[in-house]
């Protein structure tokens, strides 16, 4: 089974070696390429204020976020959620430094995030498919023809959403799962989590019959017949 977590923060400041903190985590679990609708998102006080150009990107600010959560008050539950998947992640040195400094204040016996999951960046995929392109989430969501006119803002959980869509139609083509900011699973206030039951539905396998693999191998021993060799089955260079 392959579990992963789709993952976002919003932060005070762009470097957390300047103080900067999260003030937004939001993550979005998948299983087999399938939503499972189990979410993570909290609001967090940085004590500390937003710096004009994050606050101007994100809406937020510390008048808002003075009565959420600190960071150690949700680190518990935050690992718990991610622990043992992959993380997808757009940009992933940037969330992963500053969630590594948090896991730090927090107390050393959290580790850092490598301790927890493993981490899949998606900047470095898009780059690798669209080289000289400009391959933010926002242009992904353009030439991948994921519906991003409702992102006013930058939030977590709304950019995972987002996130979610395009490392899918990134990595096999699935344009539309019909992620929308007003069909969005219900996240529990008390707990930050949503969930949703597991779908059980699975593709169906079809293998071919002792009859079908025969024919198989004689079309193959015919063709060879005729061309003398056949160049799939012949051995490779070392």
């Amino acid at each position: 089974m392959i579990r992963q977590v789709v993952l976002d923060t919003e932060t005070t400041g762009l470097s957390w070696e300047k103080g900067n903190r999260v003030v937004e985590i939001g993550a979005i679990e998948i299983i087999e390429r399938r939503p499972t609708g189990r979410r993570f998102q909290r609001y967090l006080n940085p004590d500390r204020e937003m710096e004009p150009g994050a606050q101007e990107i994100t809406g937020l600010s510390l008048a808002f976020l003075t009565d959420k959560p600190r960071f150690v008050q949700v680190v518990d539950e935050f690992l718990d959620f991610i622990r043992g998947a992959e993380l997808v992640i757009h940009n992933a040195s940037f969330d992963i430094g500053f969630l590594d400094y948090e896991l730090s204040l927090a107390g050393a016996q959290h580790g850092r995030m490598g301790d927890h999951a493993q981490v899949l960046d998606t900047l470095a995929l898009a780059r690798e498919r669209f080289p000289g392109q400009r391959n933010s989430l926002d242009a992904l969501c353009r030439r991948l023809s994921v519906d991003n006119a409702h992102r006013k803002l930058h939030g977590a959980l709304l950019d995972a959403e987002l996130l979610t869509e395009v490392y899918l139609a990134l990595t096999a083509g699935q344009c539309a799962l019909g992620f929308s900011h007003a069909e969005s699973t219900p996240v529990d206030p008390g707990t930050g989590i949503g969930a949703a039951e597991l779908p059980t539905q699975r593709p169906r396998v079809l293998r071919a019959s002792a009859d079908e693999l025969a024919a198989h191998r004689a079309r193959l021993a015919k063709i060879a017949g005729k061309a003398g060799r056949l160049l799939w089955q012949e051995e490779q260079p070392a």
